[in-house]
């Protein structure tokens, strides 16, 4: 961060080609007040986003459709003009042979990591030294079913998160209660399966993130509304379950609840996870072995918060509500990581993803 380095806050949505689907705002963190520096239009349903600050590109996930008729995952490039807060693109490739929900970067800067939600697989994309995306150069299909009938009737691949020391991925699999762990070849271009890990029966694995000590790790589930907490073997890439424990309220509530994302603060004392249905950020206090206890659920001030993120102070949350088309600036009070409402939120068309960089 430098002096004349400003707050961006990127955001990505259901959007129809026709329609602005990422957005770009500047948030004062002194007034707390977000402001639209610009929209992208161009493709559907850019959902999610990864942001590389160091290069300042955008990685953005879209849905196509191929010669053949079929709906299909696509991943576009974007440069960043962070003075105009505005993006240019830089070229857009097939990613998936199904829709995606999410991307990743390699920490190498050699390759995207492709979830595919309803296809059930994880690609590997490869990157240009420019970096515009190059090609699907690997792709790895899971099969199986889960316990849940309706929601874990195949594979659904969620996410996929790297190793603090970018050796292994995680791949949460919400159909199969599986974290695949995968390593890459990268002289043959090849996803390499390491081993695969079990969740409990019909917890759904979504979203995971490593503690900034990198020996523990925690999965939402997002089909049972739990987190489970790992300890994490660096050395063989491999997680041993601790705990699991509700994202819900043990009384007051019994409507539908899905869970989606789940971050630790930087100092690694607290965790927050968001709760669909019950529209609410839970918090969690860490102890020194890891294990949580629940502080806080603070309403969202919205509908489905689908996805959240700290601003990289720590002192600021932002929750991208879909369904109520808004996002909301919580504080965060860093002595015991409860969130209070800061009164002040936008109108954004249903927000999927909200990513707050200094740039």
């Amino acid at each position: 961060m430098t002096a004349q380095s400003r707050l961006l806050v990127f955001t990505g949505s259901y959007s129809e080609a026709s329609d602005p689907g990422i957005h770009v705002y500047a948030l004062s963190e002194q007034a707390g007040e977000l402001r639209l520096l610009s929209e992208t239009s161009g493709v559907k349903n850019p959902t999610f986003l990864h942001v590389d600050t160091e290069h300042l590109r955008v990685y953005a996930i879209g849905e196509m459709t191929t010669a053949e008729g079929a709906k299909a995952g696509e991943v576009l490039a974007y440069a960043i003009h962070p003075e105009q807060g505005e993006l240019t693109l830089m070229n857009r490739t097939q990613s998936a042979i199904a829709p995606t929900c999410h991307v990743q970067m390699d920490p190498q800067h050699q390759y995207l990591l492709i979830s595919s939600y309803h296809g059930g697989a994880v690609s590997l994309v490869s990157l240009n030294v420019d970096g515009s995306v190059g090609q699907m150069v690997d792709s790895k299909q899971h099969s199986g079913k889960g316990a849940h009938p309706e929601r874990q009737d195949r594979p659904h691949v969620h996410s996929a998160f790297f190793s603090p020391d970018g050796k292994y991925i995680m791949v949460q699999d919400l159909g199969l209660d599986k974290i695949y762990v995968y390593t890459i070849d990268r002289e043959q271009h090849k996803l390499v399966l390491h081993r695969e890990v079990s969740t409990h029966a019909g917890a759904g694995p979504r979203h995971f993130v490593f503690h900034p000590n990198a020996k523990f790790a925690y999965v939402i589930n997002e089909v049972d509304s739990t987190v489970t907490f790992f300890t994490y073997d660096a050395e063989e890439g491999s997680l041993t379950e601790q705990q699991t424990l509700s994202t819900l309220p043990e009384e007051g509530f019994d409507g539908e609840n899905t869970c989606a994302e789940i971050t630790v603060s930087k100092d690694g004392r607290f965790l927050y996870g968001s709760n669909r249905g019950h529209d609410t950020i839970v918090v969690y206090a860490i102890s020194e072995d890891g294990t949580l206890s629940t502080v806080q659920h603070i309403s969202t001030e919205g509908g489905h918060p689908r996805h959240f993120a700290l601003t990289p102070a720590g002192d600021q949350l932002l929750a991208a509500n879909r369904d109520s088309n808004n996002i909301v600036l919580f504080q965060v009070d860093q002595d015991n990581g409860q969130l209070s409402y800061t009164g002040k939120q936008i109108t954004s068309p249903k927000p999927v993803c909200v990513w707050p960089v200094y740039m």
